[in-house]
């Protein structure tokens, strides 16, 4: 399905996220397809698909031609499961590059797949290496992707991506970026243990600029026929790569808790604020999907113990379906090591870490609300004799450690 390059156009009609946000695509709707409701089941999926780059502008440059193939097989795996909305984390943020992986990759076949047409998408700006004036690691100097306010060696490395097959409320667009992890009540900031005083790892002057999110925390309006669907979107940081301080695992955390709250009603959201800075959360009675590389287990790996559990348990949220794989248990036996020691369930696993601790872990989640009837999910995870193995394989991955997860719902 071929058809003209869409504009990038910005957001004209809300002044304070025009320098934040860059809607690509926003291609109008007919009325009478507006009015409809669709006859199917719309399937939600996020997939961690290892697009980031090592340098700013390689990411381009890669997608300026349709010959990379770590490309070819993300886009195959997308084609393969064929989302109607999925959201693609650690993709750098260029928006250039959402159109070029569009033209590319996405629109053309590989190995016989069917081409997928998405006319609208949305990237905004990531925290990932951006920098912060200040040394977040505390080891004595200042600069790095570990002093940025989120880990990476340029600003938008490790970013993220939503394609849609239906409108994207562009006007309706909230996005986080520059919350104040401080700001949120009760938070857990990390604590030096060499001092007494409690919560100090970071100093008053870098709380008071230090932002929540890793990246960003989107709240996209989805317009599918009548109805809106609120797709909740994000990347927590890993729990790991620090110390006794534990500063990744608490941020995890409550990168995870801020959509607990967002959708719990005005009691718990009044304290938030978006970049526009609108207070609040999501309205009451809302319809909303969850999605994300939450990078946490609810048992397993090291979060901080019920990190995830803040949204698994959440009474508006339904997770009474968990997708799973014919792979992933198959390579928990296979690779042995910590995965032996684990106390979930291998089938439900959606990331393949074997290159030793903590395992494989299920971390990726598509999460509904409990307004959407859940049909049917799964996880892209082929068993090794399945031809498809190859776009997931071993390591070294030829795709990504992670693997796409979807869900169908009515």
């Amino acid at each position: 399905m071929r058809r003209t390059p869409a504009a990038l156009i910005p957001l004209a009609a809300v002044a304070s996220l025009a320098a934040l946000a860059v809607p690509v695509g926003a291609v109008p709707q007919e009325p009478a397809a507006a009015a409809a409701a669709p006859a199917e089941p719309v399937r939600f999926a996020t997939f961690n698909a290892s697009l980031n780059r090592a340098v700013e502008g390689e990411l381009v440059a890669d997608l300026s031609t349709p010959d990379d193939q770590q490309a070819q097989n993300v886009a195959e795996t997308i084609q393969r499961v064929d989302p109607d909305v999925v959201l693609i984390n650690e993709f750098d943020y260029a928006p250039e590059a959402v159109d070029l992986f569009r033209d590319n990759y996405l629109e053309v076949s590989h190995h016989g797949s069917t081409p997928v047409d998405y006319p609208y998408a949305f990237i905004a700006p990531s925290n990932t290496g951006v920098p912060s004036g200040f040394d977040l690691n505390n080891n004595g100097q200042v600069g790095g992707g570990d002093d940025a306010f989120g880990f990476g060696l340029f600003p938008g490395q490790y970013g993220m991506v939503v394609y849609s097959k239906y409108p994207i409320d562009t006007d309706g667009v909230r996005t986080f970026q520059r919350f104040l992890w401080k700001d949120m009540p009760g938070a857990l900031l990390p604590d030096d243990p060499a001092t007494a005083a409690p919560a100090d790892w970071y100093s008053p002057q870098e709380q008071a600029v230090l932002r929540l999110s890793s990246k960003s925390h989107w709240d996209l309006p989805i317009e599918i026929g009548r109805r809106t669907v609120h797709f909740l979107v994000s990347h927590p940081t890993p729990p790991t790569f620090d110390g006794a301080e534990d500063r990744n695992g608490t941020r995890n955390h409550d990168e995870i808790r801020f959509w607990a709250d967002y959708v719990s009603g005005p009691a718990r959201s009044r304290y938030l604020y978006d970049d526009a800075g609108v207070r609040g959360g999501l309205r009451p009675g809302s319809t909303f999907v969850i999605a994300g590389d939450q990078n946490a287990d609810p048992e397993d790996g090291d979060s901080v113990d019920g990190a995830v559990l803040q949204l698994l348990d959440h009474p508006l949220v339904d997770s009474r379906f968990a997708p799973s794989s014919a792979g992933a248990p198959e390579a928990a036996a296979l690779q042995g090591g910590a995965n032996l020691t684990q106390t979930g369930d291998p089938d439900l696993d959606t990331a393949d870490f074997a290159d030793g601790a903590p395992g494989n872990l299920r971390v990726d989640y598509v999460l509904p609300s409990r307004r959407l009837k859940v049909l049917g999910g799964g996880v892209f995870w082929p068993a090794t004799t399945d031809p498809l193995y190859r776009l997931t394989g071993a390591y070294p991955f030829p795709t990504s450690d992670h693997r796409m997860v979807w869900l169908d719902v009515r």
